[in-house]
């Protein structure tokens, strides 16, 4: 039910639908009455409609659960450029709106037993570029009035195993720009000037808004656990046309690692299709080829990436060595977040503070990224950036049978840390469905708690999860869904409904909607204390009455003080403090 404020603000608002749209186009202060206007008008819920009562669209079976892999002979990841020629060209913010980061790779990349790599030294990083488009009969790297150089660098990954295959990798190059304008269109070229055919052709990008309570970037895309399947290259396609100024990739981006190193087919289960292998195997091409899929997109719109589990792939003997590739390929801006770690990091976006954290290293209080983390969150001003955003990618909060109570560890040690700070929405993936959480703190009904988001839909080959933890059967035991870093944290619940079980016997009361659909969402933040985020799922035919969920997530920094004491001084117990703001787990009424 709305609240008493919401309702008055609406009745107060005028006495005609023309008057009020008046007032909306006249007087710019009137933005957050009209916006409650539009809200009640338009049906769409908000956040102080609730807590929700759960909700499950059950899965279409009409539909497949997945889909192959897109081969890479297909021409959009057959490679496109001749080397020395720059390809797979990828933006990313930096940590404000007057820097952005400019990758690419350049040369060939290698399959084989015995391998040179690259001297990635051999071809020039440069970046040349302004705010005028430069006519291509007269384009050279000279009419540009600004050029920026940066590194390059090569990764391989190894398999000491008979039969297995190595890789190296093409030069991958990190430009990084600076003294940009904020919310400015600028043109450029990237590669190397010196060489015949070492310039990419002209591309452009528009900077994000700069830090301020009323400047948020038009539109944010949100997708995790993409791949490279038929269903990944609809979720793309829906993607671009909703033409998102910036894009959160919340991890599992190739699944190369569902390949042998001989390539071959794809498949959904690596350990039941190849039960002997000595180690994780991966296909590295797969990266190559997702990345030039991916290059009409990243080369315009800045992409932050976040690592996944399908990122590990172990190298070397018995895995000593992770993350390679994505070490190499991706810029993020850690030294200037002062995480000086591609793991986790902060940017700014407009008045939206981004934190993407990482669940593959060390998260325990005394470690680095939780001291990084509670230093990142004290610098954030509310009256310059009102909105927190976190990303990292296993839910904390999740329903479904898949990965349930997975990161219970990494939810026990930080969520008391977001929850003082005032987080504001969470998303994550993982999990091969959608689900949107009610606000919530330590499994308890919170008005103050984030919105958390599972939305890891994003169509990869490993399919789509259906199964609910509290479908009949379909509970997990305490010894499943180990994680692939951490420790095991899987505990019973201890009040509510589900007291003394470990699973739910009905969809959990924090839990507001889920859907096991392929898809992706768009946040577009309307003021300091509105935004529109909004689910499409695959199989609609897009447009715009077209969505598979939809809420105004509200903001409520008079009612959700910020709490500055830490967890550790109030000496909270391993699962966290109770909250001072909750319903009681199991009402369905938020409590002031």
């Amino acid at each position: 039910m709305a609240s008493a404020t919401t309702t008055a603000t609406v009745a107060a608002a005028g006495h005609s639908r023309h008057h009020r749209h008046w007032h909306c186009l006249l007087l710019p202060l009137l933005l957050l009455q009209c916006l409650a206007l539009l809200v009640d008008g338009g049906g769409i819920p908000t956040t102080l409609d609730g807590p929700f009562s759960p909700a499950t669209l059950a899965f279409d079976r009409s539909l497949r659960q997945g889909s192959d892999d897109v081969p890479l002979s297909d021409p959009r990841l057959a490679p496109r450029a001749r080397p020395p020629a720059p390809e797979q060209i990828a933006l990313a913010a930096s940590a404000e709106a007057d820097s952005l980061w400019v990758s690419w790779v350049t040369g060939h990349a290698q399959v084989g037993s015995d391998l040179a790599p690259l001297d990635p030294a051999a071809v020039r990083s440069e970046v040349w570029y302004g705010d005028r488009s430069v006519p291509a009969a007269a384009s050279s790297a000279t009419s540009y009035p600004h050029v920026a150089t940066g590194f390059a660098e090569v990764y391989s990954q190894l398999y000491p195993y008979p039969g297995l295959l190595n890789y190296t990798s093409g030069a991958i190059h990190h430009v990084r720009l600076r003294g940009l304008r904020p919310a400015t269109r600028y043109y450029f070229r990237c590669g190397d000037s010196a060489l015949p055919g070492g310039l990419c052709d002209e591309r452009s990008f528009t900077t994000l808004p700069a830090p301020g309570a009323g400047y948020y970037p038009r539109r944010v895309a949100v997708l995790g656990d993409l791949g490279l399947t038929g269903n990944s290259t609809t979720t793309v396609e829906h993607l671009a046309k909703n033409d998102p100024s910036l894009i959160l990739m919340v991890g599992d981006m190739t699944y190369a690692n569902q390949y042998l190193t001989t390539g071959g087919k794809g498949v959904s289960c690596f350990s039941c299709s190849f039960p002997n292998a000595p180690i994780r195997e991966s296909y590295q091409p797969r990266w190559d080829g997702w990345g030039r899929f991916m290059e009409p997109i990243t080369s315009r719109i800045p992409m932050m990436v976040i690592e996944g589990n399908h990122e590990i792939e172990p190298q070397g003997h018995g895995g000593a060595v992770t993350f390679a590739s994505y070490l190499a390929r991706f810029a993020v801006p850690s030294e200037e977040s002062g995480s000086n770690t591609k793991f986790y990091y902060s940017f700014n976006a407009g008045g939206i503070h981004f934190i993407m954290l990482g669940a593959y290293v060390d998260y325990n209080r005394t470690g680095a990224q939780y001291s990084w983390l509670e230093k990142d969150l004290q610098r954030v001003d509310r009256g310059v950036t009102p909105w927190v955003v976190a990303a990292w990618h296993p839910p904390w909060y999740n329903s479904y049978s898949s990965h349930y109570q997975e990161f219970e560890c990494m939810r026990q040690e930080m969520e008391e840390l977001l929850y003082q700070h005032r987080v504001d929405i969470v998303f994550s993936g993982h999990v091969h469905a959608y689900e949107r959480m009610n606000r919530v703190f330590n499994y308890t009904l919170d008005p103050c708690g984030p919105v958390y988001i599972t939305i890891g839909d994003g169509g990869n080959i490993e399919k789509i999860d259906i199964d609910h933890a509290d479908d009949p059967g379909k509970c997990p035991s305490p010894g499943d869904n180990h994680p692939e870093f951490g420790g095991v944290c899987h505990q019973n619940f201890t009040s509510g409904p589900a007291k003394g079980k470990f699973c739910w016997d009905r969809q959990p009361e924090w839990s507001a909607f889920r859907e096991s659909s392929f898809g992706h969402g768009i946040l577009e933040v309307v003021n300091s204390t509105y935004a529109l985020w909004t689910w499409h799922r695959n199989q609609d035919t897009y447009g715009e009455n077209s969505v598979g969920d939809q809420i105004y997530i509200v903001r409520q920094p008079d009612k959700c003080l910020l709490q500055t004491m830490s967890a550790s001084s109030r000496n909270c117990p391993p699962a966290g403090c109770s909250s001072p703001m909750s319903s009681g787990s199991s009402g369905l009424i938020w409590q002031w």
